[in-house]
């Protein structure tokens, strides 16, 4: 049975509530987004379940108001309650509802969500969970039309996915106009092989991004800047990574 709460540093989050519980990869997304983000005055965490990327975004920007939508009512009544005993409760507040069909009066400058997993893979017997894990109500296209519209200018979005499925969804936030700044490929151990993908998009430019995809023989080749690379959680003694700890410490309790 899964702890029914985690204790952090600065705040906790109960779960008892909640399809999808607190994972390792969900707080690398939210940790690595903080460490590459410098300011953030608004964001939106589509997709909240427990509150938790959103509770790691308000510790790390001080200033931020944070919208959180979720379209679970348990999973948000258990977001509602996490956040009200957070120290940041006056930044932070849940929308309940269908992020296809939310009209939000302002747009966002970092948008963050960990998007069901596992298009057209096999299913729990579970619904929540399946609303949770499988694209069933929000699939990577109609993810990318919530971002697009909510998204500032000069915003970016963080997300977290597969590593095999990356690859699709990277083509179609380009088709979008959205290319990856920073991608990090997770293992679990230096010797697995990788199992996620945090990426950080931000807008591009349209003829650069449809270069990108469809580059045709004979058209000159386009870099688009993007910094890459590849982080282990253990190492072969099954202890945890300098960068894992690096990440991690300024929320984790005990690291």
């Amino acid at each position: 049975m899964a702890n029914q709460f985690f204790s952090f540093r600065q705040f906790t989050v109960h779960q008892e509530d909640c399809a999808m519980k607190v994972c390792t990869d969900a707080c690398l997304q939210g940790a690595y987004t903080a460490s590459k983000i410098t300011s953030a005055k608004r964001i939106l965490d589509i997709g909240t379940g427990t509150g938790l990327l959103s509770l790691m975004l308000a510790q790390r920007f001080t200033d931020a108001s944070i919208t959180a939508l979720e379209l679970d009512t348990a999973a948000a009544a258990q977001a509602t309650r996490n956040f009200a005993a957070a120290p940041w409760a006056s930044r932070m507040k849940v929308v309940v509802g269908d992020a296809r069909t939310l009209k939000l009066e302002r747009q966002f400058d970092l948008i963050i969500t960990n998007p069901p997993f596992y298009e057209g893979d096999l299913k729990s017997p579970d619904p929540l969970r399946n609303q949770a894990m499988h694209a069933t109500t929000l699939s990577y296209p109609a993810l990318l039309d919530v971002i697009d519209e909510h998204l500032s200018d000069n915003g970016v979005f963080s997300v977290l996915l597969p590593y095999t499925p990356f690859a699709a969804f990277e083509k179609l936030a380009l088709k979008k106009g959205f290319f990856a700044r920073q991608v990090v490929h997770i293992r679990h151990s230096v010797n697995h092989e990788h199992f996620r993908t945090i990426a950080i998009f931000g807008r591009g430019v349209v003829f650069e991004t449809a270069l990108a995809i469809d580059r045709k023989e004979g058209e000159e080749e386009m870099e688009i800047a993007r910094y890459e690379e590849t982080m282990s959680i253990r190492n072969g003694a099954n202890e945890y990574t300098p960068e894992f700890i690096a990440l991690l410490h300024p929320y984790y309790l005990y690291l």
